[in-house]
């Protein structure tokens, strides 16, 4: 067995990124990236833009989580 290193930890979190961001552009949903505080938006055809995709957006929240943030109010 491997000695847990931080390199052997740090190649376990950047493979689950980047599954996770595999995942999401299969999915339809556009990965965030933040480079010196400017925001980039990777669309699931590939492109790469500042254009935010999500500002008209509907959002479908499930019952429990629509009555949880419901009791915020």
């Amino acid at each position: 067995m491997k000695p847990i290193t931080k390199n052997l930890i740090q190649t376990i979190g950047n493979n689950a990124v980047r599954e996770a961001q595999k995942k999401s552009l299969e999915n339809g949903v556009p990965n965030v990236y933040s480079k010196n505080g400017v925001l980039y938006f990777q669309l699931p055809n590939g492109d790469i833009t500042m254009q935010n995709p999500f500002t008209n957006v509907d959002i479908k929240l499930d019952e429990k989580v629509s009555k949880e943030l419901g009791s915020l109010e």
